[in-house]
């Protein structure tokens, strides 16, 4: 390879966290690891995501049992006023960038089953904040997939690595 052909070294720029911020954001948006909470017949569309017609494990997300080691919480399926603590206590137990996908109408509004029943929630949104809707009755594992992109699109912009050095600025003026 010739010089000619060779890209030219570029110094670094300034905003250099700016860069380290995208390849994080990268990196965070290709590997979600999702808490799967099924609560109803959306939790079948979601386990049917996950197998090999679909196979969302090529797109980096890769299904997690604990909240311990989870990023994202599916909620899929009707949620109960009495379920409603533990969807908060899991989500609580989730790490730091933490996000939350509403599967199906049951979690988003509540659905069919909540103007004949005193003991469904209107919504999840209502206990923990939602980060992205996937409509349907119940959702197609194609529905849950374009969630995800949407869900990556959203982690690729997010200014986190930027948010994280004006906190330790404004507490290093502090001190």
């Amino acid at each position: 390879m010739t010089r000619a052909h060779r890209a030219p070294i570029r110094p670094p720029q300034p905003g250099a966290a700016t860069k380290v911020e995208e390849v994080l954001n990268w990196g965070r948006a290709a590997s979600i690891w999702p808490l799967t909470f099924g609560l109803a017949c959306c939790a079948i569309e979601m386990m049917q995501a996950y197998a090999t017609r679909f196979d969302m494990d090529r797109m980096g997300i890769i299904p997690r049992a604990t909240p311990r080691q989870a990023d994202c919480i599916i909620v899929a399926g009707r949620a109960t006023i009495k379920i409603a603590p533990i969807v908060r206590r899991l989500w609580e137990q989730m790490p730091e960038p933490k996000y939350v996908i509403s599967m199906g109408s049951c979690a988003t509004c509540g659905g069919p089953f909540y103007y004949d029943n005193y003991s469904i929630l209107k919504g999840i949104d209502q206990v923990i904040p939602v980060d992205v809707y996937v409509p349907g009755c119940p959702p197609r594992p194609e529905a849950l997939i374009e969630g995800f992109l949407k869900l990556q699109d959203k982690i690729k912009k997010e200014p986190f690595l930027r948010r994280r050095i004006a906190r330790a600025a404004a507490a290093a003026t502090q001190a």
